[in-house]
């Protein structure tokens, strides 16, 4: 049996009732996490250009609903607009080991088709579970090289996807596995759009949502696909990896629940500048010290950090800065957080935190690039405007596991993400919270918008 198989072998048995109660808790607690960062998104471009392309080319009405503004459109368009605007706040979650972030592709698909085919609530968590439990062990197969070219959530995110659906249409193993191949074949999403502040990273997670879907819906009608589309010879890793491992396919499936270890995002940019931001934050309120008293930061990081954020020099845009280490280095220094409304307000337009941007630097460290991508080490060195040189170390960042956010952290954030949209009113978020926390026990998912 191949490692696909196994893994095909266990979505297909999987059952609600082998799936712990923190996991589902966990679930829930995700549930909630995206569906913050999705309508925090309202009216922020781009996400009305995928609004409009929705109501030009999909249906009028449809049973599925579009969050940012409450549209009933089919399955697909709204798994689409959906997962475009939950990934633009740089909110959504995090899994470390694939560098995957899960919600933002298994949770617009499966909600889109649970609300097509009429499930409930315990269904969407039993086929989310399915999704990420996927998309994690394929991400960690294929392994750092894939990350340096091709952006995880895309590629992998589109079998997630897949099979979070497929799990929802109670696919056998035979589904799975043609799923899989469908799903595969689509796989896409290249990095070089940092370059240039282009929008491609929301059209990456759309297409990932709405093609991981479509493979799922045409593989219920009988289409087949490629039987190895992970493991073969012209699959993914052939063509997507150097250092691909194949057993990460079938790791500890069933008493391994890699769902638990995604993290939350506390501040809103990309999460490889969260560990030096907090091991800065640390340092200053250890020193006292205010931005002004610091000469130079040198962040101490792993390699994907300096590929990933090391294209972005001056940033352009309020996205692209969120990219930029020395951007989000300088709020927290000038402002002491790094939240969407600070990215908003002075990310772009504040001559302290430019200044201070220039301040910071990246240094690839032993240590921090020997634990990655499992950990992600923080480590900065600060030299003082005094000739100090002062040191911090964080070894796990806010909203990892080991250090995670609370339910009423959650509750805290998500409120802040529709403040910030307007999206809805206090009373109204509080209304879907409390939706969310009972989430498992909604026999339909149609009201939750």
């Amino acid at each position: 049996m191949s490692h696909t198989q196994a893994l095909a072998g266990f979505l297909a048995e999987l059952k609600y009732d082998d799936i712990p109660s923190a996991v589902l808790d966990r679930t829930e607690d995700l549930f909630l996490d995206w569906l913050g960062s999705a309508l925090a998104s309202q009216g922020s471009h781009p996400i009305p250009l995928f609004e409009r392309y929705a109501q030009r080319m999909g249906p009028s009405d449809g049973p599925s609903k579009i969050l940012v503004n409450g549209l009933g459109t089919s399955a697909y368009f709204a798994a689409l607009v959906n997962a475009a605007s939950s990934h633009l706040v740089e909110q959504d979650d995090l899994h470390n080991s694939s560098v995957l972030h899960p919600a933002t592709v298994v949770f617009p698909a499966v909600l889109a088709a649970a609300q097509d085919v009429g499930k409930s609530g315990r269904d969407l968590l039993l086929a989310s579970v399915a999704g990420y439990e996927a998309g994690i062990r394929i991400g960690e197969f294929l392994g750092r090289s894939h990350y340096t070219v091709f952006h995880t959530t895309a590629t992998v995110g589109t079998l997630a996807a897949a099979v979070a659906v497929g799990k929802l249409l109670d696919f056998d193993t035979e589904k799975f596995i043609n799923v899989l191949g469908s799903a595969g074949t689509q796989a896409a999403g290249l990095w070089e759009f940092l370059r240039d502040a282009a929008d491609s990273k929301q059209l990456h997670t759309a297409k990932a949502a709405a093609d991981g879907l479509l493979a799922a819906y045409m593989t219920l009608d009988g289409l087949t696909g490629a039987r190895n589309i992970l493991e073969g010879d012209q699959g993914m890793a052939a063509g997507m990896s150097r250092d691909s491992v194949p057993e990460k396919l079938s790791d500890r499936l069933g008493s391994r629940w890699a769902l638990a270890e995604t993290s939350f995002k506390f501040h809103a940019s990309c999460r490889h500048t969260h560990p030096a931001a907090d091991a800065l934050l640390h340092l200053m309120q250890r020193e006292d010290l205010h931005h002004e008293q610091i000469a130079s930061v040198r962040t101490l990081v792993h390699q994907a950090a300096i590929d990933v954020l090391g294209r972005v020099v001056v940033p352009q845009t309020v996205h692209q800065a969120k990219f930029s280490m020395g951007a989000v280095l300088g709020l927290i220094a000038v402002h002491g957080s790094a939240q969407l409304i600070e990215f908003e307000q002075q990310a772009l337009t504040d001559p302290a935190v430019a200044a201070f941007r220039e301040k910071v630097s990246m240094e690839l460290d032993s240590e921090v690039d020997g634990a990655y991508p499992v950990r992600w080490l923080g480590r900065v060195i600060v030299t003082t405007t005094d000739g100090r040189t002062l040191s911090a170390a964080i070894d796990e960042p806010k909203g990892d596991p080991g250090n995670t956010l609370s339910r009423p952290e959650l509750e805290d954030k998500f409120q802040r993400l529709l403040a910030f949209s307007g999206a809805r009113t206090v009373d109204q978020g509080n209304a879907l919270i409390e939706q969310v926390w009972q989430l498992r026990d909604a026999k339909s998912l149609t009201n939750l918008n």
